[in-house]
């Protein structure tokens, strides 16, 4: 699998998403072992975050990463927008931390902008950064907009990533952000890799060429979609899944080069964006 340099660490182009599991606790021990079986495959990189089920989701990340050595993983959390001030955020952090049962996080994302100015939350984040319970800081769900703003503040080029949704069915980032992206050198995490399931757009699973490709390849059509998600460079995907057979399918998916001829003609089905569009966000 083709690896990413990200918050100093290279890990796998493949990480392991957790929105929306650690909430039913009848899925609990389904859902743990779907989540070590990617980190016993060679997945790194975790994420999570304080909104997923209100902590529970973090809860869930502790229980999976028993047995493992904690200085091999890269566990990534997120703040909400009303945390992300000077006089919340570490108490926020502080929540996190213990959850998750460690002394810090590997990569700490402000979740997406909120009202607060943006100058005080990168300050506050710098400052947890030099204590120690961050290693490093980023963001999610900033435009190339935002991104040019963040680059102007003191500190803001320590960003060490900006978390987006791109998949087939949401291509917007192509026009501009995912190039200003790498001219900067900043890897792009992209979350909903396999359009949330597809289930937000056009049926992928269903798509005829999308099937032949596949086949040519023998994965499904939805390792096919979360492979073609890294082929370009410096992109890490973070699917989510709940099935431990899914989980090893995903890693599996890692390992898809498609050749300029299927990238065509998937570029000709799912077209990338001509115009600016508004940042696909869930």
């Amino acid at each position: 699998m083709k690896n990413v340099l990200i918050a100093n660490q290279t890990v796998p182009a493949i990480g392991i998403g957790t929105w929306n599991m650690g909430e039913t606790p009848a899925l609990h021990d389904q859902e743990v072992k779907s989540i070590q079986t990617s980190l016993q495959a060679g997945v790194k990189l975790i994420d999570t975050a304080e909104m997923y089920g209100n902590g529970k989701s973090e809860l869930l990340v502790h229980d999976a990463i028993q047995g493992f050595n904690r200085s091999d993983l890269l566990i990534v959390d997120k703040v909400l927008p009303q945390n992300a001030t000077n006089t919340r955020m570490e108490h926020s952090l502080n929540q996190s931390l213990h959850r998750l049962d460690t002394d810090y996080i590997d990569l700490y994302l402000y979740h997406w902008r909120g009202t607060t100015p943006l100058a005080e939350t990168i300050n506050e984040l710098e400052r947890l950064q030099q204590t120690g319970k961050i290693r490093r800081w980023g963001v999610s769900n900033f435009d190339t907009i935002d991104m040019r703003e963040l680059m102007q503040l003191n500190g803001g080029k320590n960003a060490a990533t900006n978390q987006v949704m791109y998949n087939l069915n949401h291509r917007g980032i192509e026009f501009d952000l995912l190039n200003w992206m790498n001219q900067h050198q900043l890897p792009t995490m992209a979350y909903s890799p396999v359009a949330h399931g597809d289930k937000l757009g056009r049926s992928l699973s269903h798509n005829r060429d999308l099937i032949a490709i596949a086949n040519n390849h023998h994965v499904s059509v939805m390792q096919l979609i979360l492979g073609w998600t890294i082929q370009q460079p410096n992109i890490i995907a973070i699917p989510k899944t709940s099935n431990p057979q899914h989980a090893n399918e995903n890693v599996a998916a890692g390992e898809i080069t498609l050749s300029a001829d299927e990238l065509e003609q998937i570029n000709l089905l799912f077209p990338a964006p001509t115009t600016k569009q508004p940042l696909s966000i869930l």
